[in-house]
């Protein structure tokens, strides 16, 4: 059976280190993967060890060349943390979606005097993305029993937007989390697509 010809989806993942950027992006490219896509994925870890920022491109197609969205090219922009969210909107298309946590993690170079924390950035997602999907991802993920399954709620509210089938998402996730927690992240990606 041939499928249709399949535009490029590009996805840009940010956040800070420790948040659970790369593991996001892994399980999205591997979701794409096992949907048949060619897939690319490129991450800059920056000072992740230090909470510094994380980015991650996640690319797929019928076939891709490069790993690495253009500014302007994003159809999706996952975000951790509410101030990375607007430090990347310059890399959504026209039309293109926002999901983003509302976590504020204040940098160090902020409490130094040297930079400042974005004020009202709730409101510069709003008027630079069609349709953000805002959410209190932390309280949500710590209600569930581990504030580390925020990564698996953004990835629910994805799964919404992306053209990726249901079924992948849930094999890719019981086959990348360690059994314990299985259950738990399941609950948690599909209180995700309820939220979006």
């Amino acid at each position: 059976m041939n499928r249709k010809t399949h535009d490029t989806t590009n996805v840009l993942v940010v956040g800070t280190g420790g948040q659970g950027v790369i593991t996001a992006s892994e399980i999205l490219s591997d979701v794409a993967m096992v949907s048949g896509f060619d897939t690319k994925k490129s991450e800059i870890h920056g000072m992740s060890q230090r909470g510094g920022v994380v980015t991650s491109h996640v690319r797929y197609s019928d076939k891709v060349y490069s790993p690495i969205i253009m500014e302007g090219e994003a159809d999706l922009l996952l975000s951790f943390e509410v101030a990375e969210t607007v430090r990347w909107l310059h890399y959504l298309k026209p039309g293109g979606r926002a999901i983003t946590s509302l976590q504020r993690i204040v940098p160090p170079a902020v409490y130094a005097g040297m930079g400042s924390y974005p004020e009202n950035p709730e409101e510069t997602i709003r008027e630079r993305s069609k349709n953000p999907i805002l959410v209190d991802a932390l309280p949500m993920a710590t209600q569930l029993g581990n504030p580390r399954l925020v990564n698996t709620l953004l990835l629910g509210m994805a799964s919404t937007l992306l053209d990726l089938p249901l079924d992948k998402w849930k094999t890719v996730i019981e086959n990348r989390v360690p059994p314990k927690f299985k259950e738990l992240n399941l609950v948690a990606f599909e209180q995700g697509r309820s939220v979006a």
